[in-house]
Formats: structure tokens, sequence, C-alpha cells
């Protein structure tokens, strides 16, 4: 008895084991996670693949300085500049196009900057600093954050002037940050699926949007496994593989909010 005992442990703790083995972390911008996106496309992954998921959601930032740790297998993120900076330095090996969306400006139906209806987000911009209107930025390093301060610097406004009296940096993420300006009827710059998501709008709309400059590209990395030997290399390229084929572009195709589409695929074939 003893002798079974122990033989059906050491089973248990084999599919135990195995079970972890099939798990890959994943670190991602906020706006897949609080988009629903990640709640929709995981559970197909997983039937698909048999491959579980983790997600750390955090900004863009962030999310590649833990594949810069080797502490995520995969990192899915929204900001070119950064990613390419990852990849020179022999972080990830290779980056894919999935898919993009947009950002848009928001902000209080009384639009005292008075940007709605503008497409020219550098324009509205500097009505919002002349203005001094509230402005709520996340101020996280993510990538909705460095496309902002991208804008704010095309725009020509110094925004050391007027932090912490009309602009706010909150070091959250897009979900505080759609909150906090719901609460203070401020400006932000949102993604569109974030927004599209978000239930406590209060007195929000969309005042800006359809400026090519609000173009939003997000990409895919695996981690190197020769710089970080603990990336489960076969997992993550499954997840990897999986994102950019046909199956899993029209998964991201086929998450919608109110009928609307969140996210366009637009890995190369």
């Amino acid at each position: 008895m003893r002798k079974l005992v122990t033989i059906g442990a050491v089973l248990l703790w084999s599919t135990i084991a195995s079970a972890q083995d099939r798990t890959i972390t994943v670190a991602s911008t906020t706006s897949t996670e609080q988009s629903g996106l990640f709640g929709h496309l995981l559970p197909l992954f997983a039937k698909a693949e048999g491959i579980g998921v983790k997600v750390v959601a955090v900004g863009t930032g962030q999310a590649l300085d833990i594949g810069r740790r080797g502490d995520a297998d995969v990192v899915f993120v929204h900001d070119r500049a950064a990613e390419d900076k990852f990849m020179s330095e022999g972080q990830g090996v290779k980056r894919f196009d999935v898919m993009y969306n947009d950002f848009v400006i928001i902000g209080p139906k009384s639009d005292p900057a008075q940007i709605s209806g503008s497409k020219d987000v550098v324009d509205a911009l500097r009505k919002i600093a002349t203005q001094k209107a509230p402005f709520i930025s996340r101020g996280d390093k993510s990538g909705t954050h460095a496309a902002e301060l991208r804008l704010w610097k095309e725009a020509g406004v110094d925004l050391s002037a007027g932090k912490d009296i009309w602009y706010r940096e909150i070091g959250q993420g897009m979900g505080p940050a759609l909150n906090m300006a719901s609460s203070s009827n401020a400006y932000l710059l949102s993604d569109r699926g974030t927004w599209l998501s978000f239930k406590n709008r209060g007195e929000l709309a969309i005042l800006t949007e359809g400026d090519k400059r609000l173009f939003n590209q997000y990409g895919v990395m695996l981690v190197n496994p020769a710089k970080h030997p603990n990336v489960k290399a076969k997992e993550g390229q499954a997840f990897v593989d999986w994102l950019v084929s046909p199956q899993g572009q029209q998964a991201i195709a086929g998450y919608k909010v109110g009928g609307e589409q969140l996210f366009f695929p637009n890995a190369p074939n």
C-alpha cells in the first residue's frame, strides 16, 4: 500500500510538472488585457495548442524590461521604437506585426478646449495646453504614454510648466487613467480598444480621432533563449506562431464590443 501511495504521488507530481511546463508567461501592454482581448484569445489558443498563458499586464516599457530580465517568454507590446531597441539589443528572436487599432483623445462633452470634431491631434493638444484644461497622463512609460509624449513634442508644448497644475501624470494603466479622467472631467489619450470596453464613462466622449499620427501598431516577440536559457522557447514560439496564423488573426478580428471591432489583424502573410 505504501508503495502504491508513493507511485501515485510521483504520478501526480509528474502531471503537475507537465502542466506547468505547458504554461508560458507573456508580458504585455495593459490594453490587450483591459480591453478584454486576452480573455477572448487565450482560451482559443489553449484549446488549439494545449498551452496555458499567464499574462503580466503592464506598460510597454515595463513589459520589455521584464523580457530583458528573462522573466517572460514572450512580449506583446505597442511601441515600435522601443521594440526595435529591444531587438537591437539581442533580447528578442524576431518581431512580428500582429494587429493595429488607433488612439483617440477623450474629453468631457462640455469640451472647454473646443477640440470636438477635429482630426488634427497636434492642434487639439495645443488648444488643451492653451486653455490649461485638465489632462490625465498615464506617466508609466507605456506605449500609450510614449505616443502621447511624441505628440506633445510635435505640438511644441512644454509640459514642465503645466505639471501638477493642469497636466497630471499618475503612473498607472489605461483603466485607472480613464477612471480618473471620468471623475475629474479631464482630457486624456486612450487606445480605442480600452475605451470601447470602459464602462465608467461619466461625461467623457471621443473628441478627436482619425489623424494618421494616432495609428497604433502592436508587435510580438519571443524572448531570446540564447540570452535567457529559462525561456520556454518551443511553447513561446507556438504562441507567436498562432497569433500571426490565419486562425489567430481571425480570432483577433472576431473580438468585438457592442458590435464594434477593437483590433485589426495585419500580420504578414
